[in-house]
């Protein structure tokens, strides 16, 4: 037997031996945040118990992380999972922490050298995705794409070179997991994919090839209850694009962005009941949120049923609540319009620029702009500013919550807002 052999018939071992630890802890769906945006990228939770307003005495912790980063918690359970990066050296962390006071609970360190990312990126932007077995980081440089997966108590599991990351920009995609699978889709200067990787091995089951440039969306599953479950991802260039599962091929697709200018999809696709809602844009120019409803049969085609462009976001990612949706814009514009037909019932200014996408947490919303500001409205077809908090640092991070307590992650921080008292 060979030493890949043997490093593969490991971390099968390790994770059976994960399996059967987290058979004795099932996690209830209130103490999961599995992914970025929560549970299929939705960003809702129906947790009722979070304060509206605050005060510094209200936060449960605030605790020092060992680096710099954007991308969001995910949590577990007690465990919260997140990745920070030291710019100075760009060796990235990636840690575990203690959901009740913030502590570390393990932590790895890899060295990956400094290089060239936008002032606004970082060497950590992206959001890890976690099972009831394990959770998967990701990070790019332009010498490689590493995905790594670890055991909950911190064991790694395996580790699988993806290939070099070709952009000006730095990395910033985050994956997500269905089923055995960790998939994340890789659109850059270079050979752009869709890759899915076997949780147990870190062995690539599948590889869909597109025509694509620099994107960020994070995809998300979409069931439709008559085939396997489909990976939805979107990009300028082909549009929105249903992928299988289980064996990624292409089981339908919309090229629907406007290709009258160079767009980019950041913002993240999201389920809007029989709808799929894709974003993409420039800049501040040309944003567009398109809704489009899957073709009923394979020989069918998609159909967009309306588009939305005046207050569309480029970085941050929609939430629909029942049947509204909302739509915070980077530079504050909120708009709230019926999820199944686009229609506008009202758009207001929210202070401040953000890059951190809003959450609904017991029907209402909550988002927190770049200076540390956090707003909250209430998920009405009529428009009511609630409270205006602020967790007291810059954020560039979308908001988890998960135990009945909110998470911040600012630039150095980990901040937990518990409970309503």
């Amino acid at each position: 037997m060979n030493r890949s052999s043997r490093s593969r018939r490991l971390s099968a071992l390790l994770l059976s031996v994960a399996l059967c630890q987290a058979a004795a802890f099932t996690s209830p769906a209130s103490a999961q945040w599995s992914r970025f945006r929560g549970p299929n990228g939705a960003g809702v939770s129906q947790t009722t118990t979070v304060p509206v307003t605050w005060g510094e005495s209200d936060f449960t912790f605030r605790a020092a992380l060992p680096g710099v980063g954007h991308g969001s918690p995910v949590i577990w359970g007690q465990r919260l999972f997140m990745a920070s990066g030291e710019e100075s050296s760009g060796v990235r962390i990636l840690g575990c922490y203690s959901t009740k006071d913030g502590s570390e609970l393990w932590s790895h360190r890899y060295e990956s050298g400094t290089h060239s990312k936008h002032a606004l990126n970082s060497f950590a932007s992206t959001t890890a995705a976690a099972n009831e077995r394990v959770v998967v980081f990701c990070w790019g440089t332009p010498k490689q794409i590493l995905m790594t997966a670890f055991t909950h108590q911190g064991r790694e599991l395996w580790k699988r070179d993806l290939g070099p990351f070709k952009s000006g920009h730095g990395f910033g995609v985050s994956p997500i997991i269905e089923g055995k699978l960790a998939i994340i889709p890789i659109e850059h200067g270079g050979q752009s994919a869709v890759v899915a990787v076997e949780l147990t091995s870190g062995e690539v089951r599948w590889k869909h090839v597109r025509d694509s440039k620099l994107h960020y969306a994070t995809p998300c599953i979409r069931r439709s209850g008559k085939s396997d479950a489909e990976v939805i991802v979107t990009n300028w260039k082909q549009g929105v694009t249903a992928l299988s599962a289980k064996t990624g091929a292409v089981v339908w697709d919309a090229d629907v962005f406007d290709k009258q200018h160079v767009e980019s999809s950041i913002g993240s696709p999201v389920i809007a009941g029989d709808l799929v809602l894709g974003v993409c844009g420039w800049l501040g120019y040309g944003n567009e949120v398109v809704a489009v409803k899957p073709p009923a049969s394979s020989t069918g085609a998609a159909e967009v049923k309306y588009r939305i462009k005046r207050g569309a976001p480029l970085c941050t990612t929609p939430l629909v609540v029942d049947e509204l949706l909302f739509l915070w814009s980077d530079n504050g514009i909120v708009t709230c319009a019926n999820a199944k037909t686009g229609e506008s019932y009202w758009r207001k200014r929210v202070k401040g620029n953000y890059y951190s996408s809003p959450i609904a947490v017991g029907g209402r919303i909550y988002n927190v702009n770049t200076e540390g500001r956090v707003f909250v409205l209430a998920a009405s077809q009529q428009f009511e500013q609630l409270a205006e908090n602020t967790i007291g640092e810059s954020s560039h991070s979308s908001p988890a919550v998960a135990n009945g307590t909110l998470y911040w992650r600012t630039f150095t921080h980990l901040i937990a807002l518990g409970p309503a008292k």
